[in-house]
């Protein structure tokens, strides 16, 4: 337990977070394209249904996508 042992604090310093503005922004266009895919499954359009349903996995990835590495 000498002075060659490396100062754990330096390791445990708390990360400061960088927060991205964009992420609140695709979480809620997600939430957006999904209520509007289930309003035109519940109408009867499923074919704007199903276009709506791969839009939201589109814009649900980039948001994912901006959580990760930014």
């Amino acid at each position: 337990m000498g002075t060659t042992e490396p100062n754990l604090e330096k390791f445990f310093e708390e990360k400061k977070r960088v927060r991205n503005p964009l992420v609140p922004i695709g979480a809620l266009l997600t939430a957006g394209v999904l209520t509007a895919g289930l309003i035109s499954f519940k109408q009867g359009n499923s074919h704007l249904g199903q276009m709506l349903m791969r839009a939201r996995v589109v814009a649900q990835g980039a948001t994912v996508a901006l959580m990760t590495f930014m």
